[in-house]
């Protein structure tokens, strides 16, 4: 029976000793991946965002969009159509609504866009399930939710791509009372209170 309690003492002495000096030999600090959430696209935060932003013009059209940009500029872009011929316009052209622009290739030398974003149309209260949030003007998101373990507390618009915290997704479709948002998770449908 010594014999036993010896062998367990030095096995425990043993592991204490490898986790000491697994923790110094990292001095501490916690690995990267462990900070990013299964559902998060890693998103580098000094990437550059081309996307640009501004007031949808009265001169927008079916195929055409007038974008007065907030630098002041007037910008004519031919609304441009993805693979499958549909042109990826999230929430709409309403004349006077915030956009946020993803320029595609030039069509006939013309500026056209690869995706279109309508911030007016995306801001507000949105539910589903779990969630139960507003996303505000300035980006900020408030939750509805007191008991929710990790709420969206802020947004922005990186590259067509909509950023919740860090939680990175595409807008798959942007209705007035719906909305589609996607990951390497799946696909998660909110909807109008």
């Amino acid at each position: 029976m010594k014999k036993f309690t010896v062998g367990l003492k030095a096995i425990v002495a043993v592991c204490i000793s490898v986790a000491f000096l697994l923790f110094t030999g990292c001095n501490g600090q916690k690995s990267k991946s462990a900070e990013v959430d299964a559902d998060s696209i890693t998103v580098d935060d000094a990437a550059t965002d081309t996307t640009i932003y501004g007031t949808c013009g009265e001169g927008t059209a079916m195929h055409s969009l007038e974008l007065i940009t907030d630098t002041g500029d007037t910008l004519q872009y031919m609304i441009g159509e993805n693979a499958d011929g549909r042109q990826d316009v999230q929430g709409g052209l309403l004349v006077g609504d915030r956009m946020a622009v993803i320029e595609g290739a030039s069509l006939d030398g013309e500026k056209s866009t690869k995706k279109i974003i309508n911030l007016t149309t995306l801001q507000g209260k949105w539910l589903s399930l779990d969630k139960n949030f507003e996303i505000q003007e300035g980006g900020v998101v408030k939750s509805n939710v007191k008991a929710e373990s990790k709420p969206w507390t802020s947004w922005k618009i990186l590259n067509g791509r909509l950023l919740l915290n860090k939680d990175t997704f595409d807008i798959v479709k942007l209705g007035n009372d719906s909305l589609y948002l996607e990951n390497r998770v799946g696909i998660f449908a909110f909807k109008r209170p």
